[in-house]
This record gives structure tokens, C-alpha cells and sequence, in this order.
């Protein structure tokens, strides 16, 4: 056991004591030392009897005693130097009772101990921060790398709360943007850097000088006038949420002929290359129904919890990235729509032109071009089809009756076929209740009318309820 100090128990380690015994010792003098500053007077005697005078013990003559003593010993009667020696050792005692030297030796006693004891607070309140900042360190040093799906990580935390807002992107890291840096960072935008394309246009991988890898979208020459709109509406709305289940926005460049995004990067690529295993490794059920969550909970924060309610409009699997550890992350807000207005938070639909990706696209939205967060439920259901049967919303190499993905499930669903759902590359063996449950929801989710579409929150829940009782099964 370890020598420490702890003052509120009154513990003094070995080390102090020599400091507390001179306390003591020095406390138990005083009277002495103060002592030592009134005159001696109990010295000093006169003495009457046989005729002899006395000084300090030293035999005078009487002249010298009576000059030293004012003359009055001379005349007093014998017991004068018995009564100078009482009141002598009286004023003693009265200087040492006196309120000022009180004062005086209460102030030095506790000076004393003040430097014996303060010592101990002060190891102890170091004992305490040192414990403080090891404590504070050991959470900060946490590692942040993702956890394989397979083991039914823990789920992420809460969405922030509404109107958080986060800062303008102006930078990555410490680095300014600009043109020349990008251009350098994808050698000259060469094919060799290509990772993607889409709408916007060709999307690059880009390594900075300080080793950080992100990724460029780079506009479309052709479309460049045309896709002024898109390019600012991403970046006001990218600029104005953070969530680990959307992909952030680092900055961006509007300079000539050049608009630029800069992107974080997101190794594994998109979920539809996993879904055709262009990636190697086939996604497993649980990787499946973890992707799944994790679409839900960045939807649900698009919805509800940003600075102002956001519709996506285009979500599909090649819109949804991939992390390290197989986390998925909302990308591409190019469509994005705000659906509440500064003047008029309570309407019920935004009146656009109908934007997104044939397949995806919710029905009722196409047909009124009235948009609500449950045009994102409607494509929602349908990428939770693709997500477990492995089959895009079309298909023209299977047959006529199959090549609508929606009407093949919903057909086999009814039939009580939901096992031939399954994509095929999904080696588990699955138990038949939870494929029900799963495929009754992306159906929920596609209702033909919005009113009948459970939203965003909703869907989570029923996800997160699925994977829990997989998971209790598992565990039994």
C-alpha cells in the first residue's frame, strides 16, 4: 500500500513528521520566547535582613540598591524584595495573558501548521487532478474504429438535438482550399483517380499533402449552367447538418469553370457494389439489417432534427456509402429539399418538379408533385427490398413477371413464398418470422398513399425491435 496524503482522514505520511514534531516543540516553548522579552525581574531581590543588599544574587552596597530601586527599598520594610519578586512573576503572567501577545502566538501557531498541513492538500489535490486527467485521457484515447458488424456492435447515440447547428465548411483541417491544391491532389484529375460517377459528375479520390484522403465531385462541362442549382443547393444544405449517418461536406470550390465538392471519403464505396459483389466479400443478413438502421437513423435526423426539416428526394443504393467498418452514410443531396420554410413551419407538402430516380421515385409524389418526408419512407421501402433480395427496383434479365421488383415480392409475399425473397448469395441459414417481419415493412413503407407510410422514426424502431429479437436468439 502506498504512502499518500489525506487530510480529511488526518493521515501524515512518514515524510511530514518531522515538520509536525517542530510544530509541536515550538509551540510548547513559546511561552519562553515571549517570555524572553519582559525583563527578568524575578532576578532582581532586595533583601533587608542582616543588613545585606543583593543584585541579581551579587552582594551590593546599599547606596548602589538604592539608587537601582528609586530609594524606596531603602525605606520599605523587609519583605519589599519577596513582593517586587511576586509582582514580577505577576507581570509575567499578565504579558503572556494579554490580548496582543494572545494574538501574536495564536497567528505564529497557525502559520506553523499551516506549513505542515498545506503541503498535504496540495499533494492531495495534485493526487486528484493527475486522477482527474488520466480518467479524462483513458476516454479521449477510445478508439474510434468501427467494430464488425457480426458481432452486433452497440447502436449510435441519439440524434442531436433540433437546430444544432454545425459550422460552415471553409477548410479541411488545417488546409486552405484551392483549385491548385485539389488539381495536385488528383493528379490533374486523371482516370486513375476516378472512384465514381453520377449526376453531378465524375467523383475523384484526393490525397493531401498532410496524408488526408477525401473524395472530389467534379461538375459536369456540359451541364455546368445547369447544374448551378444543384451544386448550391448541396452545399447550403451539407453545410448546415452533421450526423455519422450522413456524409459530410469539407468545403467546396466555385472558381471559372471549375465547381468543386470536397467529400469525406468512404473506402468500401457504394452499397450497390456490395449488393453485386464487385467488392469481393458478400454482404451477411446481419451487415444487411445494420445498413438497413443506419439509412433509417440518417433519414430520421433529415426529418426531424436538423436545423430545418430536409427531403432527400434521391435516395437509392448508389447513394449510400460505405465506411471502414461497414457503417453506412446518406450521401448525394443534390435533389435535397427543405420542407419547412422560415414563414411557414406547419404546411404539409412542398409543390416541386418531380426529381429523383425512376424506381425510387414515390407514386404519389409523380403524380401531384406534392413532396413529404414520405416521398423519402416511399424510396426507403423500396431500397429495403433491394437491401434483401439483392435485385434493383428493375431487372430486365429475369422475366416479364419478375422484372418489377416490387410486384415479384408482393406476389411471393402473398403466396407465403417470402423465402425466395432472399438473395441468393446469402449463405445463412434464416429463420422465416423475421424475413416477414422485415418485408412487411418495406411493404408498409410503399403504401400507395402517404397517409398509409409509417415515417422515418417509426421505421427505425421497428428495424431496431427486429434486430434485437435476432439478436436474443442468437444469444440463447
Amino acid at each position: 500500500m502506498t504512502n499518500h496524503c489525506c487530510c480529511i482522514s488526518f493521515f501524515i505520511p512518514l515524510s511530514r513528521w518531522r515538520e509536525v514534531l517542530l510544530c509541536l516543540l515550538l509551540f510548547t516553548q513559546l511561552p519562553r520566547i515571549l517570555g524572553a522579552s519582559v525583563i527578568q525581574i524575578e532576578s532582581l531581590g532586595c533583601s533587608l535582613s542582616d543588613g545585606l543588599f543583593s543584585i541579581n544574587g551579587r552582594l551590593v552596597d546599599k547606596e548602589l540598591f538604592c539608587k537601582t530601586f528609586n530609594s524606596q527599598c531603602c525605606q520599605s520594610p523587609p519583605s519589599l524584595g519577596r513582593k517586587l519578586l511576586s509582582e514580577s512573576k505577576n507581570l509575567d503572567k499578565s504579558v503572556l495573558s494579554s490580548p496582543r501577545n494572545m494574538v501574536v502566538a495564536a497567528s505564529g501557531i497557525m502559520v506553523l501548521l499551516c506549513s505542515c498541513l498545506c503541503p498535504c492538500f496540495w499533494r492531495r489535490r495534485r493526487e486528484m487532478e493527475h486522477h482527474a486527467m488520466s480518467k479524462d485521457n483513458s476516454m479521449n484515447g477510445l478508439s474510434t474504429s468501427a467494430v464488425e458488424l457480426d458481432s452486433y456492435p452497440l447502436r449510435i447515440p441519439p440524434s442531436p438535438s433540433r437546430f444544432s447547428m454545425s459550422p460552415p465548411p471553409s477548410r479541411v483541417n488545417s488546409l486552405h482550399l484551392n483549385l491548385n491544391l485539389i488539381i495536385k491532389a488528383t493528379h490533374h484529375f486523371s482516370p486513375s483517380m476516378k472512384i465514381g460517377e453520377g449526376g453531378f459528375g465524375d467523383v475523384y479520390k484526393a490525397q493531401f499533402p498532410d496524408g488526408q484522403i477525401v473524395a472530389v465531385k467534379r461538375a459536369k462541362k456540359e451541364l455546368f449552367e445547369a447544374l448551378k442549382t444543384e451544386f448550391t443547393s448541396e452545399i447550403a444544405l451539407l453545410s448546415k447538418i452533421e450526423h455519422r449517418n450522413l456524409v459530410k461536406l469539407l468545403g467546396y470550390i466555385d472558381q471559372g469553370k471549375e465547381r468543386l465538392l470536397v467529400m469525406e471519403y468512404m473506402p468500401n464505396g457504394t452499397l450497390r457494389e456490395h449488393l453485386d459483389g464487385v467488392r469481393g466479400k458478400t454482404l451477411n443478413f446481419n451487415q444487411r439489417m445494420e445498413i438497413s438502421i443506419d439509412i433509417a437513423h440518417g433519414l430520421t435526423y433529415l426529418h426531424l432534427y436538423s436545423e430545418k426539416q430536409i427531403i432527400h428526394r434521391d435516395i437509392k443504393s448508389s447513394n449510400i456509402l460505405l465506411t471502414e467498418g461497414m457503417r453506412a452514410k446518406v450521401a448525394d443531396f443534390g435533389f435535397a429539399r427543405s420542407g419547412e420554410t422560415e414563414f411557414n413551419t406547419e404546411r404539409t407538402h412542398v409543390v416541386t418538379q418531380v426529381r429523383g430516380t425512376v424506381g425510387y421515385i414515390d407514386l404519389e409524389y409523380a403524380k401531384t408533385n406534392k413532396l413529404t418526408p414520405k416521398s423519402d419512407v416511399y424510396s426507403f421501402g423500396i431500397l429495403l427490398l433491394e437491401i434483401f433480395t439483392g435485385r434493383r427496383p428493375f431487372e430486365k434479365k429475369y422475366p416479364d413477371n419478375e422484372r418489377i421488383t416490387i410486384r415479384w415480392a408482393f406476389d411471393n409475399y402473398q403466396k407465403g413464398e417470402v423465402m425466395q425473397l432472399v438473395d441468393p448469395s446469402m449463405q445463412e441459414t434464416l429463420e422465416e418470422d423475421v424475413l416477414v417481419k422485415i418485408f412487411h415493412l418495406a411493404f408498409d413503407c410503399t403504401a400507395s398513399t402517404r397517409s398509409q407510410r409509417p415515417d422515418m422514426k417509426v421505421v427505425g424502431e421497428r428495424l431496431w425491435a427486429i434486430r434485437m429479437k435476432c439478436q436474443s436468439r442468437v444469444r440463447g
